[in-house]
């Protein structure tokens, strides 16, 4: 009787010796070709630090103050009047067109004030709207002035000039204390 011997097979063997390499590379890869989207916020110049504000408060009247207030229930007041957010463009451009001509304390300052439960997309839409009408106001003084039917198109002396008799003045209210 002759015996035979019994072959052992070979299993299959992945190499491990560089797996920690490999999966170092793919994470430097993927953090290196990721693109994080970063929230700028939004964006507004904010008055210069003052030692004592109470020094340099300047009573407004009634012509210079378009008050924007915007309620929990979405509700928005323009100078007391219950208006749509679309409205408000159209209705603060004319008064801004108005004011064109008056020196830079005289111009009109618009006024947002919110409640505390307000829903921040309606605040985010309202303040578009005010900026929108600022730069629809730009925009046909532009076209007048210089005849040009862009501020992109304006020249850097233009263009100042424009933010200059067109100032975006917006005065953005501390809602009030809920109790």
């Amino acid at each position: 009787m002759v015996k035979l011997k019994n072959k052992k097979i070979a299993e299959a063997e992945i190499p491990t010796s560089s797996m920690a390499d490999i999966a170092f590379l793919l994470l430097l890869f993927f953090l290196v070709a990721t693109v994080i989207d970063v929230d700028t916020g939004i964006g507004m110049t904010l008055p210069e630090y003052q030692e004592n504000p109470d020094e340099n408060i300047v009573p407004l009247s009634k012509e210079r103050l378009a008050a924007l207030l915007i309620n929990e229930n979405g509700d928005v007041l323009l100078n007391g009047d219950v208006i749509a957010i679309p409205q408000i463009r159209e209705n603060l451009t004319e008064r801004i067109t108005q004011k064109i001509e008056l020196p830079k304390n005289k111009k009109l300052v618009v006024s947002v004030k919110t409640d505390r439960k307000t829903n921040y997309n309606l605040y985010i839409q309202a303040l578009d709207q005010v900026k929108a009408a600022y730069f629809q106001v730009r925009e046909a003084y532009a076209n007048t002035k210089f005849g040009k039917t862009s501020i992109e198109d304006l020249t850097e002396e233009e263009s100042n000039e424009v933010k200059e008799k067109i100032p975006i003045i917006i005065s953005i209210a501390e809602p009030e204390q809920i109790k």
